[in-house]
């Protein structure tokens, strides 16, 4: 068990001057081969880390583009199983070395097992995990274990989260905290609220890394990101730029728009 890689990722890009991006796309989506090349393209592109989303029949906090993403992905009958091996495979076959962070729903983890799913997890290279329908009150069994297996449980708050929550989430998060930008699901948007007061409530009980996700979408979002934040989450505008490529130039596709953003994130 080597620890996780997310606590080096986030102090390299700080190092660098720059807010971390780290890119979010369904398992599976459009083909779970094509999934593994867009991984790796983004990786070519410049990322810090990756959360790799696990397709979910009712994926509750995910706005139209990533439910789409997941029922093409369960349609090609891609599991929780599925997406554990792909991490080993990013791993091991192709020496990606960046975090990688699953992302997905609490029902299948249970099914699994939670002390079976974080041995797994993490030995195939899964650094940190992120469900969004597991509240801090009913994680101590799924956080038990990834504790026990050095990953990351990573929570997320939104601007409506009471100061209890944000205690809460400060005391059991490791890794960073996922600082949802505005209430709602997520989808791209033109443009981002103030998120200097409600990421100062967060500082006041975290040291971790705060990276912030729902509707970044541009360069312009990535700077805006960048004053106040540690790090950019970017799915549903990837995954609208992966559905509109051509065949056979998706990857590219993503590899280029990425490289945009991480771009963006040094200037």
């Amino acid at each position: 068990m080597t620890g996780s890689r997310i606590p080096g990722a986030f102090a390299q890009a700080k190092a660098e001057g720059r807010t971390a991006i780290i890119p979010f796309l369904t398992a599976g989506f459009p083909t779970l081969a094509e999934s593994e090349e867009i991984f790796l393209a983004m990786v070519r592109g410049g990322v810090d880390a990756i959360e790799v989303g696990v397709p979910f029949s009712d994926p509750l906090a995910d706005g139209a583009t990533i439910q789409r993403s997941s029922e093409v992905a369960i349609a090609n009958g891609v599991s929780l199983d599925d997406c554990i091996s792909l991490v080993r495979r990013l791993r091991e076959t192709h020496g990606v070395t960046i975090p990688l962070i699953l992302m997905g729903y609490y029902n299948p983890i249970f099914h699994y097992g939670c002390e079976q799913f974080a041995h797994d997890a993490a030995a195939a290279g899964v650094d940190g995990v992120i469900v969004p329908d597991l509240p801090t009150e009913e994680s101590d069994d799924l956080l038990a274990a990834c504790r026990a297996h050095g990953i990351d449980f990573i929570f997320l708050l939104a601007p409506t989260s009471t100061d209890q929550r944000i205690s809460d989430v400060a005391e059991r998060a490791s890794g960073y905290i996922y600082c949802v930008s505005l209430t709602g699901v997520t989808g791209g948007r033109s443009s981002l609220p103030d998120l200097g007061p409600y990421l100062a409530r967060v500082r006041e009980k975290s040291t971790l890394p705060l990276a912030i996700g729902f509707g970044i979408s541009t360069p312009d979002h990535i700077r805006q990101v960048a004053a106040v934040g540690d790090g950019a989450i970017i799915g549903s505008a990837l995954i609208n730029v992966v559905e509109q490529a051509p065949e056979g130039g998706r990857a590219a596709a993503a590899e280029s728009f990425i490289r945009g953003l991480a771009d963006a994130a040094k200037s």
